[in-house]
């Protein structure tokens, strides 16, 4: 679809100039530009594509109502990255071992920790973590959802922190344009995210049918303000946002000490790691007033605030600073975006090409892998350049290690 197609659905602004998009993708953004909650036009990112509930790549401004399908079931999705003292020449010749080394430490795809991840005994930084989740796990035991929820495994939540899971989540070793080395990853807020999602969808539709709502889509019904469920979903909501952070704080605590133990020395990293979500609702302020801004694969993107955007495993990816845009709602994309769906990218690609399109990266190259091959994304070259007005580029890196789960 052009970009002149795309500007004429009503209540959209888009960002996918050069970027093509999918007319099942169209049709969905159709469906949520005709809600009555809506506050303002919906804003597409260049990384737009097909998502369950709502489009991936979009940013819905509401006024006095969340979708709990739009925010999705992976709450507080988002990446963490870190700048170290290391430089290229000084990583092994060889990355397997270090690879690894990570595996052991921070458990991939359905795994977990066999007990709760505790690293109050390394050091100052393992302290703050430690306190950190005590105060996590005390609102946990808080949450009203989870009378709604009812018999749920208690013992995975916590064993999960530290977690990377499946799908295209990932941890990277990167290298900028001065040949630093960064480490990178992507994970939200595990099952238990998806556990309060799927109940906070169900409970939205619960509504919807009660009242009679005409909705195109079932999925993109929404709790109203000033409910019981309304309140126990976002006080859900933001917890597992801070489960999300918090999961991706400790993995990146423990990649860095696998790390130190292959370098064996101390690591010092050289800047403040990146947080950024790209799933998650919050109330901002937009254009004179105070709405429910849900970035559905999106990431803030206000002026001056960093933000990460990455490529697929044998791609580029990107370290920007956000130029607040105001009808981006100050958002910009969470990434390269899917141009084939994970069944449609099996049926198109091989092994031999997995590993022809991740020459160079440390990582797997089998089959069950085959969904996350670059070719299977849209080009991130052409994603950046279509969203010039939203980001600068800060730092450009270059995967050379990809652990997948």
């Amino acid at each position: 679809m052009s970009l002149e197609e795309m500007t004429q659905i009503d209540n959209v602004k888009s960002w996918t100039s050069g970027v093509e998009v999918d007319w099942d993708t169209v049709e969905q953004l159709r469906n949520i530009a005709e809600l009555p909650i809506l506050a303002g036009h919906v804003a597409v990112m260049p990384d737009v594509h097909l998502g369950k509930g709502a489009t991936v790549g979009s940013v819905i401004p509401t006024r006095g109502a969340i979708i709990p399908a739009a925010v999705g079931v992976d709450i507080g999705c988002g990446m963490a990255a870190v700048r170290t003292e290391i430089l290229a020449h000084q990583l092994p010749d060889s990355l397997r071992r270090l690879r690894s080394r990570i595996e052991e430490r921070v458990p991939v795809g359905f795994n977990a920790h066999d007990r709760p991840l505790n690293p109050i005994h390394d050091g100052l930084r393992g302290v703050a973590l430690a306190n950190a989740g005590k105060m996590l796990a005390k609102r946990y035991e808080a949450l009203r959802i989870m009378d709604v929820i009812g018999q749920h495994d208690h013992r995975r939540t916590y064993n999960q922190l530290g977690t990377l899971g499946g799908g295209n989540h990932f941890i990277e070793l990167c290298l900028d344009e001065s040949d630093s080395v960064w480490v990178m990853l992507h994970s939200g807020s595990r099952n238990i995210g998806k556990t309060i999602g799927e109940t906070a969808i169900h409970m939205a539709r619960e509504i919807a049918e009660r009242q009679e709502r005409r909705l195109r889509d079932r999925d993109l019904a929404w709790l109203d303000e000033g409910t019981a469920e309304f309140d126990m979903y976002v006080e859900a909501l933001r917890w597992a946002q801070d489960y999300a952070a918090h999961n991706r704080a400790l993995m990146m605590h423990e990649v860095l000490i696998a790390l130190r133990e292959e370098l064996g020395r101390e690591i010092a990293t050289l800047e403040n790691a990146v947080q950024c979500h790209h799933n998650y609702a919050s109330i901002e302020e937009h254009f004179g007033r105070k709405v429910w801004v849900t970035r559905k694969g999106a990431v803030s993107a206000r002026a001056g605030e960093l933000g990460i955007i990455p490529g697929s495993m044998g791609a580029r990816s990107f370290i920007v600073r956000g130029k607040g845009n105001a009808d981006s709602y100050c958002s910009c994309s969470h990434g390269a975006g899917r141009r084939l769906s994970r069944g449609a990218a099996r049926r198109a690609f091989t092994v031999a090409d997995l590993k022809q399109q991740t020459a160079g990266v440390e990582c797997r190259k089998d089959a069950g892998v085959l969904d996350e091959i670059p070719g299977a994304y849209k080009d991130i070259d052409a994603v950046m350049a279509a969203q010039s007005d939203l980001v600068e580029v800060v730092h450009t890196l270059k995967q050379v290690m990809c652990i997948k789960g």
